[in-house]
């Protein structure tokens, strides 16, 4: 499956990219007038292959949650049952991404992809465990890689049942107690940014602990085998972040833009991408994260976040908010009058 997905991904359409941006010239407004809103309208243009691109409407929010064993280490001053009790209420309804998907009129999917304890059905709740929890990446490989693989192609069957499903647009969400500890060492592989200079305060950390983070990170970079982007994965990644990778392939497989959230996206859109380079063309940076990690991500892939609120909860709530801000730059494209056909005179010289 993740062969496959991998093959049906194409780089952005040059023709769709050059009508798009012509076709921004044309309307009614000064040319450059609406900054990163022309640029996300082409870049989807680029990514459907045609100009107009296709209205990202209706969305799809999944949520894709595990544990992590690298939370033994003290990185987090959460205790590790948070994961499954937040899965709780984002199944009852009760979390910020379900207001914010219910704002913007997207469905929620959680996913338990690795949560360390069994948790009670429910209609929305997909289980698809690759484990209960990763090992400690500081001591040595967070899963095998035959797991790794099992979690994205996890999140490819996500992606796909949701495209044939209708959505038009997927939203990256996660949960995972620990999960920017593996984010940041993620990156770090991927960016080979200094550990130091990726790792944030997470949920929100003392000094004493940001400090034993990044040398946890340190120590997982150095136990572990990092070289394949399978073998990074496997080594100090989460199984939400690679089922997070494989959803964004599974989405940009299907000519469907993925917005992503914050830095868990980010790294797991690195791996994505080391995976299928053109992958980051189907893509939109929801929001910039308070994480530090997060901004290194986006200068990676190539991309520049909508949003900038300080954000750092996670769940999708970035890429929620984004949302309706790439929906009107779309709309833009398909309902705004050009010059031509609205009779007004453009400006001379």
């Amino acid at each position: 499956m993740l062969e496959e997905t991998i093959a049906a991904i194409r780089p952005a359409d040059a023709r769709a990219l050059a009508d798009a941006r012509a076709h921004q010239d044309r309307l009614t407004k000064p040319p450059g007038s609406l900054g990163v809103l022309e640029e996300v309208a082409v870049r989807l243009a680029g990514a459907a292959g045609v100009s107009p691109p296709p209205m990202p409407v209706p969305a799809a929010l999944a949520i894709f949650a595990a544990d992590h064993g690298v939370h033994a280490q003290g990185v987090s001053p959460w205790p590790q049952e948070v994961t499954q009790q937040m899965v709780a209420n984002f199944v009852a309804g009760g979390a910020v991404a379900n207001a914010f998907a219910a704002q913007t009129g997207a469905t929620v999917t959680v996913v338990d992809v690795g949560v360390a304890a069994d948790l009670a059905p429910a209609p929305s709740l997909l289980v698809m465990k690759a484990g209960y929890g990763t090992a400690d990446l500081s001591a040595g490989p967070a899963m095998g890689v035959p797991q790794a693989v099992q979690a994205v192609e996890s999140g490819i069957s996500v992606a796909r049942s949701l495209v044939e499903g209708g959505a038009r647009c997927l939203i990256t969400g996660d949960m995972g107690i620990a999960n920017t500890t593996a984010s940041a060492a993620l990156i770090s592989a991927f960016t080979g940014k200094d550990a130091a200079l990726v790792t944030g305060r997470g949920t929100g950390i003392d000094d004493e602990t940001h400090t034993r983070k990044v040398a946890v990170v340190r120590r997982a970079l150095s136990v572990n085998r990092l070289g394949e982007p399978l073998e990074t994965l496997a080594g100090v990644g989460g199984f939400e972040h690679a089922a997070l990778a494989g959803f964004i392939l599974g989405g940009a497989a299907a000519g469907v833009p993925v917005i992503l959230d914050g830095v868990i996206a980010g790294a797991a859109a690195l791996v994505a991408q080391a995976l299928a380079p053109a992958v980051a063309d189907h893509c939109v940076a929801g929001h910039r994260s308070a994480e530090p990690g997060h901004a290194a991500a986006l200068e990676h892939l190539g991309l520049r976040p909508l949003v900038d609120l300080e954000l750092r909860l996670g769940e999708g709530t970035g890429g929620l908010l984004a949302h309706p801000l790439v929906c009107a730059a779309v709309r833009v494209m398909h309902e705004v009058a050009t010059f031509d056909s609205a009779g007004v005179t453009e400006k001379s010289g």
